[in-house]
């Protein structure tokens, strides 16, 4: 590979652009609050009662010996008790532009009157009733706080509205997301040349080595959640979905990950999974980096499965061990030869050395994919053209600043 050290290279900063404008954090709150239910009312008086329940308790813990040694003024807090413990008001930022917004919350772009910088706000929310907003946003805030990377978005604090379920996460602005970008790129007719492709894919595998080796699974990859500063760094961003996995791999929740970059043994309702359903996806962003066009863009979980089967090869219990043994008993697939991979990119676009790599990002049998370690000391990326340096990435205004406040 090139001297150039891309995977530490400087911060930039940055949120996907795919919304339009319109509504403020203020906004969202209201009207949230106005489809509270009489239960959800009654649960936040639960956790009220709950949480003056303790404070007593712990008041009284504490003052039940007064000669009892502490050691809070000794051993300062961990950066994420230090992020929690602020809890600074919604009041204090300045509502920008609404930038994003998905299942788990919607992403504004603020200026922290406090620090007189621009950050990103993204609104927690969950479909898992069993697991409050506060929490969902504590695990998502103590995830970026562990995994601090160049390559990854860094998350600072938790601020809060005027209601307990009013709870955001504090990040930095980083202006493009590469989806935004991409749009942008395919309507001026460029495409990214293979030295583009190489810094892309050098600084993502970078951000996804370091999640692996701090055991996290990020469980979400995809161009929309990839952002790109104006120096060129990439950082890898939302947490939402995101857990620390173990091994050997043990039975997690099947339906994550966005349909395009879902691995196949998650599409076959496999529960046991671990880091290779993120190297299946790294794969899939790799082929719509060189193509400009999504690998396997199927329109349901079938259709998707079918597409990768006419794409690579219907798999075989010689090809993935443990196939027929999956839990599709009753669904046939038609036979489908190997091959079709190199018909979807032309040799002009990607050399053998970079099919290699991306046959190895897409193997059926997850003990064999591609990992993050491996690829980034893969031949495609020290044959020429190397990757460029990140600051002579090609940049233009993003749309998330174009997005003005009436």
């Amino acid at each position: 590979m090139s001297s150039v050290n891309i995977c530490n290279a400087s911060n930039g900063v940055g949120d996907s652009a795919e919304t339009p404008l319109g509504t403020s954090p203020q906004d969202v709150l209201r009207n949230t609050h106005q489809k509270k239910s009489g239960l959800k009312v009654a649960a936040k008086l639960r956790y009220k009662n709950n949480g003056i329940r303790r404070a007593k308790k712990d008041h009284q813990d504490k003052y039940s010996n007064p000669f009892q040694e502490t050691h809070e003024t000794v051993t300062p807090p961990p950066p994420f008790l230090l992020a929690v413990q602020s809890r600074r008001s919604l009041d204090e930022f300045q509502y920008l532009n609404k930038i994003a917004e998905g299942t788990y919350g919607a992403v504004f772009r603020a200026r922290d009157e406090k620090k007189n910088e621009v950050v990103a706000l993204k609104q927690i929310l969950t479909d898992n009733y069993n697991e409050g907003l506060y929490i969902a946003a504590m695990r998502e805030l103590k995830i970026l706080l562990k995994i601090q990377h160049p390559n990854i978005v860094a998350g600072r604090e938790i601020v809060v509205g005027t209601d307990i379920e009013d709870v955001f996460v504090v990040m930095e602005y980083v202006p493009h997301d590469l989806r935004s970008y991409m749009d942008t790129m395919r309507k001026e007719g460029q495409i990214f040349s293979p030295n583009h492709v190489k810094c892309l894919m050098t600084q993502l595998l970078c951000a996804v080595q370091h999640l692996h080796q701090n055991w996290i699974l990020h469980r979400d990859l995809k161009l929309s959640n990839i952002l790109l500063s104006y120096k060129g760094v990439l950082k890898l961003a939302d947490f939402g979905l995101a857990r620390e996995y173990e091994l050997p791999p043990r039975q997690y929740t099947p339906g994550i990950v966005t349909i395009w970059y879902r691995a196949p043994e998650l599409l076959l309702l496999s529960d046991e999974y671990s880091t290779p359903i993120d190297m299946w996806s790294v794969g899939c962003i790799f082929a719509e980096l060189i193509t400009m066009r999504p690998l396997f863009p199927g329109r349901s979980e079938m259709d998707q499965i079918n597409k990768i089967f006419e794409g690579l090869g219907t798999p075989t219990d010689a090809t993935w061990p443990g196939f027929s043994e999956l839990p599709v008993d009753s669904i046939t697939f038609k036979k489908h030869p190997t091959g079709g991979l190199r018909e979807k990119i032309n040799s002009n676009l990607l050399s053998e050395d970079g099919m290699s790599l991306l046959q190895d990002f897409l193997l059926y049998d997850p003990a064999r994919r591609m990992t993050a370690d491996a690829a980034l000391d893969h031949a495609y990326f020290k044959e020429q053209p190397l990757a460029i340096e990140p600051a002579r990435f090609p940049m233009w205004p993003a749309k998330s600043q174009m997005q003005l406040s009436p």
